[in-house]
């Protein structure tokens, strides 16, 4: 697997245009989804990434990017720790409007992370909440995360996981493909984004494998928490 399948798609410029879609159509409703469906405690997780990012943060003159930022919620969050705005970028332009109408100063590019508009070793800091599951290619997004970030710089992925506990995994599949798609797909009017979140989910590599894929793109001192019963999982890695 190089990245994500979306059910129907043929090739990664297929999966891309299929994920640049689902979320342009979602767009309208995705915080009031994400809040909803997660009970609130996505911003518990937001937070405990501003934490583990926060040396990077306080350097003078650092550059910080958010990628895949959707509606911006991460890149605001940083914003009020740095005290000092954010680079927010994604491929998606409903969701750069929707973040945009949240900040007084918006500094959004539009770019797919495949393919950054900044010069190599620009960057002190990368973070991306939620977005490299959908990434088209997995490997080829790391060494562009790789090649934008500074010596020293760090990077921060964010993203859901396989809970490890057999019997809260029994639990939290029959949430994530009943109840989720069912109550997603009402708040958004697209039951098919719903629905293609848990098996993007499913089809993700373990914390351990995508460690292992941080470190082979040439990342060092990476590591990986489990928040939340596993849930999610919080990538932190170096650039030296």
């Amino acid at each position: 697997m190089k990245g994500t399948t979306p059910a129907g798609t043929r090739d990664e410029e297929e999966a891309s245009r299929w994920v640049r879609a689902m979320f342009g159509r979602v767009a309208h409703r995705y915080d009031l989804a994400n809040h909803l469906l997660s009970l609130n405690i996505d911003r518990h997780w937001r937070a405990r990434t501003v934490k583990r990012v926060r040396p990077v943060l306080r350097r003078a003159g650092a550059r910080v990017l958010d990628l895949c930022c959707g509606t911006g919620d991460l890149m605001l969050a940083l914003e009020r720790e740095r005290g000092a705005p954010v680079i927010g970028s994604d491929f998606c332009h409903p969701m750069l409007t929707a973040a945009a109408r949240k900040t007084a100063r918006p500094l959004l590019v539009e770019a797919d992370a495949l393919s950054l508009p900044m010069p190599s070793a620009s960057v002190d800091l990368v973070t991306m909440a939620f977005g490299f599951r959908n990434l088209a290619n997995y490997e080829a997004g790391l060494f562009e995360l790789r090649r934008v970030l500074r010596r020293g710089g760090m990077l921060a992925i964010l993203e859901f996981s396989q809970p490890p506990n057999p019997v809260f995994a029994a639990l939290y599949s029959v949430y994530s493909r009943r109840v989720l798609p069912l109550i997603g797909g009402l708040l958004s009017g697209s039951r098919d984004a719903y629905t293609y979140l848990p098996e993007s989910v499913r089809k993700f590599p373990a914390p351990d494998e995508l460690a292992e894929m941080i470190t082979v793109a040439g990342f060092a001192e990476v590591t990986f928490e489990r928040m939340t019963f596993g849930i999610v999982a919080l990538h932190i890695a170096r650039v030296h």
